[in-house]
């Protein structure tokens, strides 16, 4: 009793410790549990995992913070700064010395950790203090200090997710309305939907008055269709518990139920919004207060933000709105890897935002997602008179090194080819000196799927799987490794790759020329970006019109594809060089309720090429054989080789990664070929 008494007295002076006054406006650092992971990691030696709370102190007298929409309207504490929190996980060497002196910073997505994605080898399943959950470790054998931080108000409740607490504003007696709109696509009958994105739970603003006038809920066939309204008196803010309806401000209930295939849309009033913007300044301070305050719990000299998807798009609007100059206007940020964030930015800092909306092929439609300006170097919309870049505010970041790194799937599911051809299409843009581009062909959106591909992922009727296994993440190590390398020590990365209408490797939907493969539609729909107007007071973060007057569409490039079906333009991975299949990084809305010849949110499709000549010939597949191509298994390894060996002259390839890719294409050989 006696040693556990102790035990937590010398954890509560650590606690006090750490909890005293610190930089960068982090307040407080609350430790809640610290343990080292088993085993050892290269010379990095042993890592240790830290959880806990990090509390942050926002001044909005401060230029740096008056971006923040809001902020100045926000609760605030004695000395007139508004606060909010935030749950991170750190890993980091045990033995400082050993440190690299770097920390990325995993920008989670919807409460996620997301740097796993740079490792191989790993088990899902074990511990958080098991080396296995790490697999090979890339960052970690490195010395790199990771750091997972939350930064988004709606992630609902789970012990498995890292959750952000910012301040609302408004009160009982000064309320601050206005209007919020909730979209979902229905593919299966319910007969109740949320108002926070999709079935999955994120949390949505809860109507203020379930009367106004100003609530209403309309379906329409397909995006651009007319909506029509739903009668008030046939729903109502409520959800179907287990049989039971229970009144609800975050859902809405109809008892005839909603119908598979149509969009439904609600707009109603809501109250007290959330200061949004918070996010993008936590992580803000996070790094800063690594890099700058003697007392953090964990000191570096260099920063990378790291995000995906959500989260890439959350690094494309922190720079956009210039947050990468802390408090004290120092630099926050030394490098970025946006990843699989095509030309989007988000909700992230407006009024009522809802920070887990996106802009999906066939869902969640015209949310401030895909808006100008979309490349890093200054052009002009004819369209609407305006003129801008990305990186229009270089303040704190001018120096900073940035990589945007896409799939194949983000020039069809996030329009991608608008983060570097002029708003019309017609001419490329290039990037800033301190950027580079890479698209890694025929990925599909963020990570591959798990391979081997089951059975139950066959298409019907074909040959085809749903799920795009390329395996991205090997061009991914080799990105990061380069950014570290840029970031610390100068060293030049490899020059952008990436399709562009000088090469003529970015065509039209409609003009793509896809191989004939038998009883398989092709895609010639891609994600759709608008000019959206969303009322006077939108440069000011605050929506007036919900939904959006819906302008001129921009105009959407994909990858020119080869023979076979596989992209051009980008880094072909060795399935590309020694190709064994077709990688699609689409896949369609096949056996759906609606839209069959939309897109299919973020996953690819793969296609084995015909075995034999005979095969061909029979199928009429306009594709060449694996025989024709190879002959052998010897022949076929020959050639696996030479790519996996001009990757790694390109640096798109880490030496230490031959061994998995020569692996992954002998296990596709041995299910798909001629077994000789």
């Amino acid at each position: 009793m006696m040693k556990t008494a102790r035990l937590l007295l010398i954890y509560l002076l650590g606690v006090a410790l750490i909890a005293a006054p610190a930089y960068a406006r982090v307040v407080r650092v609350e430790i809640l549990s610290r343990s080292d992971i088993s085993g050892t990691f290269g010379e990095a030696g042993i890592y240790e995992r830290i959880t806990g709370r990090v509390y942050f102190a926002f001044d909005p007298r401060n230029p740096e913070n008056r971006k923040i929409v809001d902020l100045d309207l926000a609760p605030r504490n004695s000395r007139g700064e508004v606060e909010a929190w935030s749950e991170f996980v750190i890993l980091r060497p045990k033995d400082s010395a050993r440190s690299a002196d770097l920390a990325v910073i995993d920008i989670v997505n919807r409460g996620g950790m997301t740097t796993f994605i740079f490792n191989i080898g790993q088990n899902p399943s074990a511990r958080p203090e098991a080396a296995e959950l790490y697999g090979d470790a890339l960052l970690m054998k490195r010395g790199v200090t990771i750091v997972s931080l939350a930064w988004q108000w709606d992630v609902p409740p789970s012990p498995n997710a890292l959750h952000f607490g910012a301040p609302t504003v408004g009160s009982p007696t000064q309320p601050i309305t206005g209007l919020v709109r909730s979209d979902i696509t229905i593919d299966s009958a319910v007969n109740s939907i949320p108002l926070g994105h999709s079935l999955a739970g994120a949390i949505g603003y809860p109507v203020a008055d379930e009367s106004d006038r100003a609530n209403v809920l309309t379906a329409r066939a397909g995006p651009m269709s007319t909506r029509i309204v739903i009668p008030r008196n046939e729903w109502r803010f409520a959800r179907d518990s287990g049989g039971k309806i229970v009144a609800d401000p975050r859902w809405v209930y109809m008892a005839s139920g909603f119908k598979p295939g149509m969009i439904y849309e609600v707009v109603y009033r809501a109250k007290d919004p959330v200061v949004v913007g918070a996010g993008l300044a936590a992580v803000r301070d996070m790094i800063s207060y690594l890099k700058y305050d003697s007392s953090a719990v964990v000191r570096v000299r260099y920063g990378i933000g790291y995000g995906v998807s959500q989260t890439g798009r959350f690094i494309r609007h922190f720079l956009y709105q210039g947050f990468n100059t802390d408090e004290s206007g120092r630099v926050a940020f030394d490098g970025f890897f946006v990843h699989t964030a095509g030309a989007g930015r988000g909700s992230f800092n407006h009024r009522f935002a809802q920070p887990s909306r996106d802009a999906q092929p066939y869902s969640t439609f015209f949310y401030p997602t895909d808006v100008f300006p979309f490349t890093s170097v200054p052009t002009n919309d004819a369209l609407t008179g305006k003129r801008g870049s990305l990186r229009d505010n270089l303040r704190g970041s001018a120096t900073t090194k940035v990589f945007y790194v896409d799939g194949g799937h983000e020039y069809w599911g996030r329009a991608a080819s608008l983060a570097h051809t002029t708003p019309d299409g017609t001419r490329d843009v290039g990037f800033l000196p301190t950027e580079r581009r890479y698209v890694i062909s025929s990925a599909q959106h963020s990570s591959p799927a798990v391979w081997p591909l089951p059975e139950s992922a066959k298409i019907m009727g074909t040959t085809a799987y749903r799920g795009d296994p390329l395996n991205q993440r090997l061009a991914l190590r080799a990105l990061m490794s380069a950014l570290i390398d840029w970031v610390k020590i100068g060293k030049e990365p490899p020059p952008s790759l990436y399709p562009t209408l000088e090469s003529k490797n970015l065509v039209r939907a409609r003009d793509e020329r896809f191989p004939v493969i038998p009883n398989l539609p092709v895609a010639r729909i891609p994600h759709q970006p608008y000019r959206l107007n969303f009322g006077p007071r939108w440069p000011q973060g605050i929506i007036d019109l919900e939904p959006p007057r819906v302008g001129d569409p921009y105009p959407v490039l994909v990858s020119r594809v080869d023979s076979i079906g596989n992209d051009l333009g980008g880094i072909r991975s060795v399935e590309l060089l020694a190709p064994l299949a077709t990688y699609y990084p689409w896949q369609l809305r096949s056996g759906m309720a609606a839209a069959n010849d939309r897109l299919a949110s973020f996953r690819g499709t793969f296609i084995p090429l015909p075995k034999t000549e005979a095969d061909r010939r029979a199928t009429r597949d306009s594709r060449p054989s694996i025989e024709s191509l190879y002959g052998s298994r010897s022949t076929f390894l020959s050639r696996v080789d030479s790519a996996t060996a001009a990757l790694v002259r390109e640096r798109f390839l880490l030496p230490e990664d031959v061994p998995a890719a020569r692996d992954r294409m002998s296990d596709v050989w041995a299910r798909f070929g001629l077994d000789r």
